[in-house]
Parts: structure tokens; sequence; C-alpha cells
């Protein structure tokens, strides 16, 4: 069978990014910062031969993909079930605001919206399905910080954050993921 190279995108800096406020579900742009990042990978990714580009429905995803798209003249597809964890009540809050309004949370996981585990299992089911589509392809899957984390606890249980518009290289092999160093 053969293998499907994945570039696993987090999408670029918002201002929320910037000032460390939970976004979720909640649909902030790119800064001028997170378009350059997008930008400056476009360049680095200039002579790989893309098969399709992926994005979450979010905006902030979507305009990063949509840039690294344009340098190829393709098309986004644009997933819901690559977007970040809904965190619910804490969404537009600082850490540190929910740390003071939440003062019992500490350890409990991100707040009364999607669960930590409903996110992985929706984020990882569509990768895999990306993977299939695409057999012996290379994809570009543009996505945020806690699916990320999510599909490299999944792959190999290492749940490192990524920066914005970091990439991490995945294979998908007879149905299986594994990150590529």
């Amino acid at each position: 069978m053969s293998t499907t190279q994945i570039v696993l995108v987090r999408h670029g800096q918002t201002e929320w990014n910037r000032i460390r406020r939970v976004q979720g579900h909640t649909d902030v742009p790119l800064n001028d910062q997170g378009r350059l990042q997008a930008r400056t990978l476009a360049m680095e990714l200039d002579g790989e031969q893309v098969d399709a580009v992926y994005s979450s429905d979010l905006g902030r995803a979507r305009e990063t993909a949509e840039i690294l798209a344009a340098t190829r003249g393709g098309n986004v597809v644009a997933l819901p079930a690559l977007r970040e964890k809904n965190f619910g009540t804490w969404e537009g809050l600082t850490d540190t605001e929910v740390r003071e309004r939440f003062p019992d949370a500490e350890g409990t996981g991100w707040g009364d919206g999607e669960s930590t585990s409903e996110m992985a299992e929706r984020t990882v089911a569509a990768v895999e399905e990306i993977a299939a589509a695409h057999p012996g392809g290379l994809v570009v899957v543009v996505t945020h910080g806690g699916p990320m984390r999510a599909l490299l606890r999944y792959v190999d249980g290492d749940a490192s954050p990524v920066d914005n518009c970091g990439v991490v290289r995945l294979e998908a092999r007879n149905g299986r993921l594994r990150k590529v160093d």
C-alpha cells in the first residue's frame, strides 16, 4: 500500500494568540504577523508537489490554508472536524482570567465545552480520512494547537505545543499514522 505524506500546520498568529486569550470556536482572524508567517511557510513549501490543501473551517486556519494554496492555484477544502476544541465559557478569556474566575478548574481540563477526547477523536478520524482519500499523495492540513497536540499524542505520545505556523510531518501507511522526523 502507498504512503500518504501529511504536512500538518498550525494556523498563523492571531491577536488572541499574542495576548494568550482562549479562542476555541471563536472565529478570530489572523493578524499581520500571522499572515507573514503563512506567506513565509508558503515559500518554504514552494518546491513540494502538494495534491490537496485542507483546513479547519474557522477563519484563522482557512486564511492560512488559502495563503499556502494560492501559490499553487489550488482550492482549500474546509472541514469542521479540524476545528479547535470548543472551550465553552472559557472562550474569550485570557489565561489569567480563567485562573481568577475558575480557581478550582486547575487540572480539570478546559472549560465546559467539548472534552479533549471528543476533539481528539474527530481530529484523528478526519486526518485518517484525508490520508485515505490521497493514497501516495502529499496533503497539507491546517488546523489548531489543540488538534495538533491530540494528533501528536495519538501517533507517538508526544503532546508538545506547536508554534503558530509550525509544521509537523506525518505519514499514513496501511491505515496507521506516524510522525516523520
